[in-house]
């Protein structure tokens, strides 16, 4: 078991990495605390957290499904710094080196840490709009390929839960890491859990010592902690196979014992569910409305360049919301996917007050701000529109 979960986590971690370094892909846009970051900008203002896309969103929601099924299965089997934490205790392992464990009332006080952690990293993300925990955040250092944004202390929390994980288990996954505290609400009501038979255990206590998260195995019928990863190793630790006093599976009448490719399924299917649903129900990254919706509603569709971030969605909103001769006074609301070049920018508007060619020029014209007594210039392009066109008339 513990070989075939290697396996899996090695694929997941090398996915990563080839995204980041050989496609140079956004990871951030793909990380489940990405959605739990920008969920409350979003409800509240139709916009996302820099850096962050929509996709962020169907990644959690794939992680949650697993986690209701499989309990903390995605920090046992995909996270990249879960994986390369147990890696490097194992290794230490090997190499002698001490392991430290930490007395059962210790570890569960240092596991209340997240939660006020969480907290802090929520309200402060809220206020500022911008992803504060990256500059603290150890998994940041493995997916930034390490540019400009990237902080000192981003290594130095990233160095210390390395040199950490070489004398204990998995320090920040069990006491620090948010996104656990997001999962655990929902692994602990999780389907699948690991059951032990009394009359057939021999209390040897192994099942216990072999959980890297100090599950006290051996003292109850039925796991249902919300820190288990689902990694099996008290299963696979049991000396008495025969009897089979440990099984996993559902809390069903009778005995059922899911093999661990069941998990690994899980996982597998919910993650590409959840990307499969990203490309073919794309929500829209930033939303902004005007007025109410009038009777009949048109909608144009515009492939937009330099519109790469919320800053600029937020320019292209200032601009269709302009006051000179090219205001559009029939626009109800705008919808973008910044990112990608040229984004795609779908505009609704009430086609009795205006058309598709005012709007395409309210983006691309220069605006005289009366405020400032100064011209600003647009810095997008229309795909297929040209600016020298026929201009409106003047009214």
């Amino acid at each position: 078991m513990a070989r075939t979960r290697r396996f899996v986590q090695f694929g997941f971690l090398l996915l990563v990495l080839v995204g980041v370094y050989v496609v140079g892909g956004n990871c951030e846009r793909w990380c489940p605390f990405g959605g739990v970051e920008a969920l409350s900008t979003y409800v509240h203002e139709g916009n996302m957290v820099c850096s962050l896309g929509t996709a962020n969103f169907f990644i959690l929601g794939g992680v949650l499904a697993m986690t209701l099924l499989m309990r903390r299965a995605f920090c046992g089997y995909a996270c990249p710094i879960g994986t390369i934490s147990e890696w490097l205790g194992a290794a230490a392992r090997r190499l002698r080196l001490p392991e430290l464990r930490v007395p059962l009332w210790l570890d569960r006080r240092l596991a209340l840490l997240k939660y006020p952690l969480l907290a802090v990293i929520l309200w402060f993300t809220w206020r500022a709009g911008e992803l504060i925990f990256r500059g603290f955040d150890p998994c940041y250092a493995l997916i930034s390929r390490h540019g400009e944004d990237i902080t000192v202390w981003t290594y130095v929390v990233a160095g210390a839960v390395a040199v950490t994980s070489l004398f204990l288990t998995l320090p920040f996954c069990r006491w620090l890491c948010p996104l656990a505290a997001v999962l655990n609400p929902f692994s602990r009501f999780a389907l699948a859990r690991v059951r032990r038979d009394a009359q057939a255990c021999r209390d040897c206590g192994l099942c216990a010592k072999a959980c890297p998260v100090l599950i006290p195995v051996d003292q109850v019928t039925q796991v249902t902690h919300a820190r288990c990863i689902a990694c099996l190793q008290c299963v696979d630790s049991c000396p008495h196979r025969q009897t089979r006093p440990l099984s996993w599976g559902p809390p069903l009448p009778w005995r059922t014992n899911w093999p661990q490719i069941a998990i690994i399924l899980t996982v597998l299917l919910c993650t590409s569910a959840a990307v499969a649903a990203s490309y073919l129900w794309p929500l829209p990254s930033f939303v902004k409305t005007r007025g109410e919706a009038p009777a009949e509603l048109a909608t144009v569709k515009l492939s937009v360049s330099n519109l790469a971030c919320r800053g600029n969605a937020n320019l292209l909103f200032y601009f269709l919301d302009r006051d000179d001769m090219f205001a559009v006074p029939g626009y109800v609301k705008v919808e973008a996917w910044p990112g990608d070049e040229p984004a795609q920018v779908r505009v609704s508007y009430d086609p009795s007050r205006t058309d598709e060619q005012r709007i395409q020029q309210a983006i691309v014209e220069p605006y005289f701000e009366v405020a400032g007594d100064r011209w600003r210039m647009s810095p997008f392009a229309i795909a297929g529109y040209d600016p020298l066109g026929e201009l409106p008339p003047v009214p």
